[in-house]
């Protein structure tokens, strides 16, 4: 799966472009080595809202890929102030409606609020630029729409959703050096 599939992928499971892309494809995120505004604890959280969203199965789930801490450093190097608060804002929603903790809840319960919250968000269509950024004061995107696409994306873009979920070839093709030439046959190329 290359980029622009799993960004129409998440466009396709959130109704909404890809939040906090402009940052990320611009470069101006910090060094890698920068630290996160989220707590371990809050990590931790966010690991278990990503498990939940795509669950360990025959394959591996979000939690073995680490989506909980690339989500933090994700809303950290490429949200803007606006965007953080939001999503902070929405992190403590779902503990709150969680009664005290997201993670004290069984799987069963973990489903059945995260279900409701992707049925407000879908409801709550904002229209958002093809950048992925709401302009300052248009209104958000709901903020479950923000953790399911850095769920998504952070998944899909680990190596252990890139590589034992997802069909992984290094190089695409395999190198012949041997091959037989027939006069006038196009040369080979890898895009």
């Amino acid at each position: 799966m290359d980029r622009r599939e799993l960004l129409k992928m998440i466009v396709a499971a959130t109704g909404a472009a890809m939040i906090g892309l402009p940052a990320l494809a611009q470069g101006q995120a910090p060094a890698a080595a920068a630290k996160t505004m989220f707590s371990a604890t809050e990590v931790g959280t966010l690991d278990e809202i990503a498990e939940t969203i795509l669950p360990r199965t025959t394959t591996p789930g979000a939690k073995e890929a680490a989506a909980g801490a690339f989500m933090a450093q994700f809303v950290t190097d490429c949200y803007t102030a606006r965007q953080q608060a939001t999503f902070r804002a929405g992190l403590a929603d779902i503990d709150k409606r969680a009664g005290g903790r997201f993670v004290s809840l069984a799987a069963p319960a973990r489903a059945e609020l995260l279900r409701a919250l992707d049925a407000e968000a879908k409801a709550r269509a904002v229209e958002v630029t093809e950048t992925g950024t709401a302009e300052e004061g248009d209104a958000m995107p709901h903020y479950f729409t923000m953790i399911k696409q850095l769920a998504i994306f952070g998944f899909f873009t680990s190596k252990v959703g890139a590589t034992e979920v997802l069909r992984y070839v290094a190089v695409p093709g395999r190198y012949d050096g041997d091959l037989a030439y027939v006069p006038g046959t196009p040369a080979w190329g890898t895009g």
